[in-house]
């Protein structure tokens, strides 16, 4: 993690009949650092994202408070200046891979679009070329054929890499995830996760993660701001909220995670992106390999839940 701060916030936020959403809602994230925003439907979290990104007006939202990203105050630029920001500086991939992308349209000409948008007036031209190393960033077939398909020939796990390509096509300093692994299935899943970790290392980018998935956040961040009723109650390092947590909803967040079978053993617990090992569990029952990787759980979270949520 580097130790520039890119993001900071103090947000409150609102609707039409429903005020609050977002109440002096804080977090920060640094330079190639992933910070996870958790909480339960319908605490703010995508809100936040809108918010961040000064989108909230298309939804009829009201937005006041600070959104400092490097030294400048996005709650203070013109919209023009905004434009130039979005999509360019700060990137956004969702939730929906198939319906965010145009089924009319091929991947290519996707790409290329994203590319356009956002572009500088002295930006050189983009190329297949481009459009084929961007492939291969995101771990898909880096080929024409591919760039040829439209969006109903690919899988969900494809059409969500697809929209993390066309996030990062201008290499931006911050990545927003809303909810980014709620429609893939559990491979494709750790696949993704995986792939976020390694996009943030090599392009110094950080990552606000958005998700109410527990497991995922404490795979792959480094911090965690717990969002709830609008406020956001406990903001520390991974380790610290989930071995240590210090408000009422944070612990029962934890208690909410399912435990393991009875039976089930685990030797070692080991966070992803870091590689550091979070602590030791004992086996449910004899004759196991310890050694065995197969038996070791993703993330730290999965010691909580083998420990009965302690």
């Amino acid at each position: 993690m580097g130790n520039c701060a890119l993001l900071s916030t103090r947000l409150s936020a609102g609707y039409p009949g429903r005020p609050g959403v977002l109440q002096q809602a804080s977090l920060a994230i640094s330079q190639g650092e992933i910070v996870g925003l958790v909480g339960e439907s319908g605490s703010g979290k995508s809100t936040m994202a809108l918010a961040i990104l000064r989108l909230l007006q298309y939804r009829g939202g009201t937005l006041n408070g600070e959104v400092r990203f490097g030294d400048r105050n996005l709650l203070e630029i013109s919209e023009k200046e905004m434009r130039r920001i979005r999509g360019r500086d700060i990137g956004l991939v969702l939730q929906s891979p198939i319906a965010s992308l145009n089924p009319a349209m091929r991947i290519g000409e996707q790409i290329y679009e994203s590319w356009r948008a956002h572009k500088e007036e002295y930006s050189r031209p983009f190329t297949w070329a481009d459009a084929i190393q961007l492939l291969y960033r995101v771990s898909l077939a880096a080929d024409e054929p591919f760039l040829r398909r439209y969006p109903r020939q690919l899988s969900v796990g494809q059409a969500q890499r697809v929209l993390i390509a066309m996030a990062i096509v201008h290499q931006p300093r911050l990545l927003i995830a809303d909810e980014p692994t709620s429609a893939l299935d559990a491979v494709t899943h750790s696949e993704i996760l995986h792939l976020f970790s390694r996009l943030s290392r090599e392009m110094e980018m950080g990552i606000l993660f958005i998700s109410h998935d527990l497991l995922s956040v404490s795979s792959i961040c480094s911090r965690v701001a717990i969002l709830s009723a609008g406020r956001v109650v406990e903001f520390d390092s991974t380790e610290a909220i989930f071995r240590r947590p210090a408000h009422d909803y944070t612990r029962a967040l934890i208690r909410s995670i399912p435990t393991l079978p009875a039976g089930v053993y685990a030797s070692r617990i080991r966070r992803h992106d870091a590689g550091e090992w979070l602590g030791e569990a004992v086996p449910a029952f004899g004759g196991v390999d310890e050694g065995d990787p197969r038996l070791a759980p993703a993330n730290a979270l999965e010691a909580v839940a083998i420990s009965g949520g302690r």
